[in-house]
């Protein structure tokens, strides 16, 4: 979207905006920034950006601040500077008056600041782009509707029904409504295989709007519920016994305009077969960003529709890495299942590109394809790490970690090594869902 300045002050004027908000994802997804009013945003932030301190960037999911050696007491929390993207603007119908534009962020030199997560996916789409590639990326995202007091909406599963709690349905299209109203092209909503757990699909679009759209529309969803006096939480797995919540991401490739994965006929085949195998190389490593904190883990468990192993296959829902692979068919794309709802949009695909051009820069070859019931029968296939600390273990000093930058990787990994010294203090079996862990994640996740 090629959207100037003068274009989105028109668009604004005519929603009756009086607020603008100056916005970017924190090191947890969370969205942190200015609100600015609209003339002032126009006339002087557009070219002056605004200050934030760089210690969003190294927050824990409560906002503490755990041991980091980039930014720290010593280096005295600087201000870094967040620079409007004015095409990612776009106003939000279901907060009358406001608007919200994300910002790229520069450091106190100027330059791209190494920690911020939409700088970690610039870098990687950029490594793309030299290669005429674009990447094409959509998110399937699943959350639980909660009352006040953080208890499911109902006791019993209904998937996909259309006649079961017809009354929460005035919820969900305010949240529909009020996705599209932000520009976010909804697919479809429906109930998933979990108490009250909710699934609205979105549509595809380039991988930085994709992931900016991501954490817009786990800030919408939430609001949307208080505003029906109801709750949203997207913490991996709030309860042991019923369904995880995850975020499955699609990708493809584009070349002028044309989907290259479109070649396969019942198979990866070319740029498809390397991407797949970057993704497959990678896998444990990636695991880490799928599952940053001590509750994303406790998904990967036997029989969850979360994977188990590091395999791929075609239309199968047990694998890691299922591939769409019709016969000429722009919609082609691999699945990407292995993150949690909680984990970050924009780090977990900066992870899925770098993974898969590595596949392709090296002319990686993906291993035999699983079928059937990957969880009973696994075969050779390698385990993915099932806890914090051993997902910690496979991404530090990984090739995926040097891709991704060793400075950001570093800290982002140092957030997690506090995470998971927390963990054990409070919740040492990795098979339960303790009260701690509720309090700690469900309201922020």
């Amino acid at each position: 979207m090629n959207r100037t300045a003068d274009d989105f002050r028109t668009a604004c004027n005519d929603a009756g905006v009086h607020t603008v908000e100056l916005g970017t994802p924190d090191s947890q997804g969370h969205i942190r920034g200015k609100r600015i009013p609209v003339d002032r945003f126009f006339e002087v932030t557009v070219n002056s950006g605004a200050k934030i301190a760089d210690a969003i960037f190294v927050f824990d999911i409560q906002n503490d601040l755990p041991d980091n050696e980039f930014v720290n007491m010593d280096t005295g929390y600087l201000d870094c500077t967040l620079v409007p993207e004015i095409s990612s603007g776009r106003i939000l119908h279901h907060r009358p008056g406001y608007a919200m534009v994300f910002a790229s962020v520069d450091n106190e030199n100027g330059e791209p600041h190494p920690l911020a997560p939409r700088n970690v996916l610039a870098q990687q789409i950029a490594k793309l782009n030299r290669q005429e590639l674009n990447p094409v990326v959509a998110t399937e995202m699943e959350f639980y509707l909660t009352t006040p007091d953080w208890q499911p909406v109902q006791d019993h599963i209904q998937y996909s029904s259309l006649t079961d709690r017809v009354d929460l349905e005035p919820v969900l299209y305010a949240m529909r409504e009020a996705l599209a109203g932000a520009g976010i092209e909804v697919e479809s909503s429906n109930y998933e295989y979990g108490p009250g757990q909710i699934e609205i699909n979105t549509g595809p679009a380039d991988a930085m709007r994709t992931a900016d759209n991501t954490v817009l529309f786990k800030s919408i969803v939430k609001q949307v519920a208080v505003q029906h006096d109801l709750r949203a939480t997207f913490m991996p797995k709030p309860w042991a016994e019923a369904s995880g919540s995850g975020m499955h991401v699609h990708t493809s490739l584009s070349r002028d305009g044309e989907n290259v994965f479109s070649s396969c006929d019942g198979a990866p085949d070319g740029l498809m077969a390397g991407w797949l195998a970057g993704l497959m190389e990678h896998a444990l490593a990636m695991t880490f960003l799928g599952a940053p904190t001590s509750n994303g883990p406790r998904r990967i468990r036997p029989y969850t529709f979360a994977p188990t192993h590091v395999n791929w296959g075609l239309d199968n829902r047990t694998v890691l890495a299922r591939c769409i692979c019709e016969a000429g068919s722009a919609a082609n794309r691999i699945e990407y299942r292995s993150a949690g709802a909680d984990a970050h949009p924009h780090l977990v695909i900066a992870g899925i590109l770098a993974a898969g051009a590595d596949g392709i820069d090296h002319s990686l070859s993906p291993e035999e394809m699983s079928i059937g019931d990957t969880y009973t029968n696994p075969g050779d296939a390698t385990p993915l790490p099932a806890d914090l600390a051993t997902t910690l273990a496979s991404f530090e000093g990984s090739k995926l970690s040097q891709l991704l930058g060793d400075t950001f990787s570093k800290s982002y990994a140092s957030i997690a090594a506090h995470e998971v010294t927390h963990a054990a203090e409070h919740n040492p079996d990795p098979d339960a869902v303790s009260d701690w862990e509720r309090q700690r994640l469900m309201e922020h996740s």
